[in-house]
């Protein structure tokens, strides 16, 4: 089960729920910016020790130009993720925020299609406005 993509997707969703909660509680009494700041902290110390622990270190050198051109945008896009949820969730409820949040997987799919060449089947399809219906549902409840 631990080589399945579902799995590892599952597991992303639970921590990415427990994330919001105790976001939630944690960014009660500080400024939202400074709680991504540690948050990240706490982030970039995780991974740096899962990288030495699982022997996954590769000299910066040996990574090609354009991997290091979309990871850089990934990081800027990530940053600005985490800003901009931690201060939607110092304004708004968790229960509310969270989902809103999940468009991004509408927006995945979307760009995916438009930027990746991939293809939607028609349930596929369905799904993703289905998901957009139920993060505009929560919204606006």
């Amino acid at each position: 089960m631990s080589h399945s993509w579902l799995f590892w997707a599952l597991l992303s969703a639970a921590f990415a729920a427990l994330t919001a909660i105790f976001a939630k509680v944690g960014v009660a009494q500080v400024n939202s910016d400074l709680a991504t700041l540690l948050r990240t902290i706490v982030i970039l110390a995780m991974v740096a020790a899962m990288v030495a622990a699982g022997g996954s270190w590769q000299a910066p050198g040996e990574i090609p130009r354009r991997t290091w051109m979309f990871l850089v945008l990934s990081g800027l896009a990530t940053g600005a993720s985490w800003l901009c949820y931690f201060r939607a969730l110092k304004l708004g409820e968790a229960a509310r925020v969270a989902p809103v949040d999940k468009l991004s997987v509408v927006l995945v799919a979307v760009f995916g299609v438009m930027f990746l060449g991939e293809r939607l089947s028609a349930v596929a399809t369905l799904g993703v406005v289905l998901i957009a219906a139920g993060a505009a549902l929560v919204a606006v409840g």
